[in-house]
């Protein structure tokens, strides 16, 4: 039986599907903690399966930081419009242009490697991934570039 209490919880904290978050905590036997890890993992396995589709639709996000000092321009993609206007995309896009404003990755590649500046534990790389498994569909950080007065 199915604890209603971790399941609201585990939903309201992931944002992942309740059937996921149903099937976490039965593989688990209602072990919130394994439950995370389960859903975690599966995450990661359901973007893998999903990085060959075609992104064709996103936003291009703006970033001005230390009072007009630096700015910068990041455009991802997703696959259908839907997604690119939900909140969980554009919070995505809004942290990797705050990530390129402090860190200031020379590429893409280099971005998706850095540890995210929010949580040290996780990668840019990974942000994306899990983002992929709330949303179901590929996700791709395009083209980024920086500003800064007096580069």
């Amino acid at each position: 039986m199915i604890d209603i209490k971790l399941l609201k919880k585990l939903r309201n904290e992931t944002s992942v599907s309740l059937a996921d978050c149903r099937k976490a905590l039965e593989e688990t036997k209602n072990d919130y903690k394994k439950a995370l890890d389960w859903l975690k993992k599966n995450g990661l396995e359901k973007a893998a399966k999903k990085s060959d589709r075609v992104t064709s639709q996103g936003l291009i996000e703006s970033y001005i930081h230390q009072n007009g000092r630096v700015g910068v321009l990041v455009e991802v993609l997703c696959e259908t419009d839907f997604v690119a206007r939900t909140d969980i995309f554009k919070d995505l896009v809004h942290e990797i242009c705050m990530q390129v404003a402090a860190m200031n990755p020379k590429d893409v590649k280099a971005l998706l490697a850095q540890e995210y500046i929010r949580d040290g534990s996780r990668t840019i790389g990974n942000l994306v991934k899990e983002a992929i498994a709330k949303l179901g569909e590929n996700i791709v950080v395009k083209r980024l570039q920086r500003f800064e007065i007096g580069e």
